[in-house]
């Protein structure tokens, strides 16, 4: 199966990722997820991953949206979602960090909208919009709880249905909210996030069986 056809603004950014000049810290924090993976693959099961963070605001749904990203480009099957143990909104500056990566972006209205995100022209869209991790959009059971914030992975010790918890934090760009640095802090985020999921995917094609349909 062809690559495939990345919007040429996002392709650009994906192009710029050095995922092998990640720590090795931060290699050995993503090993669980990547080895969740590779295990329901190789057990032709499918692949569920729920990316949790207090609100659903910032970074779970970057991790959302990047990581079923790198899953559709390695052409690995894998349902991303995400969600929160409070709803409040798709943050605004967050939704315009992911169009200034390249993303296509549509806004469905609402006091919570719903954004239609697209990473190439026919690619199926991403639903986003912040709501509960047990929102009935979401997996129930068998999935994979992957904590991207602290707060709510010491404030949530029970996820219902994860199949495993899997720690992989990352700093709140809302720190910088109202400051000069506001625009480049949430653009590292966004960087840091496509980088460390694109790591996850390369390794798991890597470590699955070679199919003739992946390309």
């Amino acid at each position: 199966m062809a690559s495939i056809q990345l919007l040429p603004d996002l392709a650009e950014i994906i192009a710029a990722f050095k995922p092998g000049d990640l720590s090795p810290e931060r290699k050995n924090i993503l090993q669980p997820l990547i080895d969740y993976i590779l295990n329901k693959r190789n057990a032709n099961q499918e692949v569920h991953l729920n990316f949790i963070c207090t609100h659903n605001s910032r970074r779970s749904q970057l991790a959302q949206i990047w990581a079923q990203t790198a899953a559709d480009y390695y052409h690995i099957p894998v349902h991303c979602s995400s969600g929160g143990t409070e709803v409040t909104t798709f943050n605004p500056i967050a939704v315009g960090t992911i169009i200034g990566d390249g993303f296509s972006v549509t806004r469905i209205g609402g006091d919570n909208p719903v954004y239609s995100i697209q990473h190439s022209p026919d690619s199926k869209p991403i639903r986003a919009y912040s709501k509960l991790f047990d929102d009935i959009v979401n997996q129930a059971t068998q999935f994979a709880a992957i904590m991207t914030c602290s707060q709510a992975d010491e404030n949530c010790p029970f996820i219902p249905g994860a199949e495993v918890r899997i720690p992989v934090w990352y700093d709140d760009p809302k720190e910088f909210d109202a400051t000069p640095l506001e625009k480049i802090k949430y653009e590292e985020r966004s960087n840091q996030i496509g980088t460390e999921m694109f790591y996850v995917f390369s390794k798991v094609a890597d470590g699955l069986p070679h199919d003739p349909d992946r390309g």
